[in-house]
Formats: structure tokens, sequence, C-alpha cells
């Protein structure tokens, strides 16, 4: 659950520095089911060489599916039907495979990163 306070923190400066306006309304749920993935996957007993590129994968999955989870938003925003919301996903999966890739990318350095924050925590790393 502490994972949440720098979540909403991120969204809340996301709005701050790029505007609080319709697009920003999606961010609210869409980074959730990434939250709620990840604290399944923090309940299990994987070895190193399994999580690095199942984060990786989960991570690429989110942004894959970046335009699916922002559709009911901006179809309610808009009024848009069924049949213009399935257009606009299937416009927008250009932008979510380059996501996807990006974020691929980036879940390599969960562990990482984990590994120093939790060695920060514990103090084994002193100025």
């Amino acid at each position: 659950m502490r994972a949440l306070i720098p979540l909403y923190s991120y969204i809340l400066l996301d709005g701050v520095f790029s505007g609080f306006s319709m697009w920003w309304i999606p961010y609210l749920y869409i980074w959730l089911p990434l939250w709620g993935a990840f604290m399944l996957l923090g309940k299990l007993e994987l070895r190193r060489t399994i999580q690095a590129p199942l984060y990786m994968i989960v991570c690429g999955l989110h942004g894959l599916s970046f335009g699916l989870l922002y559709a009911p938003a901006q179809a309610l925003m808009f009024g848009f039907n069924f049949q213009t919301t399935i257009a606009w996903i299937i416009a927008g999966l250009p932008f979510d495979i380059v996501h996807a890739l990006g974020n691929f990318a980036a879940g390599s350095m969960i562990i990482p990163l984990s590994t120093l924050l939790k060695n920060l925590d514990n103090g084994q790393y002193r100025a």
C-alpha cells in the first residue's frame, strides 16, 4: 500500500507540471493495474532469474494496454460509442507499441533500483 504514495504523488505532479485537463483524469486509475500486478508479484517467491524478465514483460504489457485502459474515460468524456472507442484504440496502437517497448526497457531497471533503495534504507551505503 505504501507504493500508492509515490504513485499518486507522480500523478499529482504530472498534473501540476503538464496541466490538469481531461487527459489527466484517466491517470487516476490507469496506474492501478500495474500497481496491483506488482503487489501480487511481490508476494510470490520467485528466483531472481525469473523476476527480471517477468517484471519487464508486465511493464511492457501495461504500456501496450495503455490505450485500452484510457479508452473508457475517453468514451465517457467525449461521448464515443462502441465503434468509435474501438477505432480510437486501434488508431493508438502504434503509440502503444512504442510505449510498450519503452516500458519493457525501463522494466529492466526495477531490480537494480529496488536493490539500491533497500540497501540505502538498511544503511548499507553512507555518505
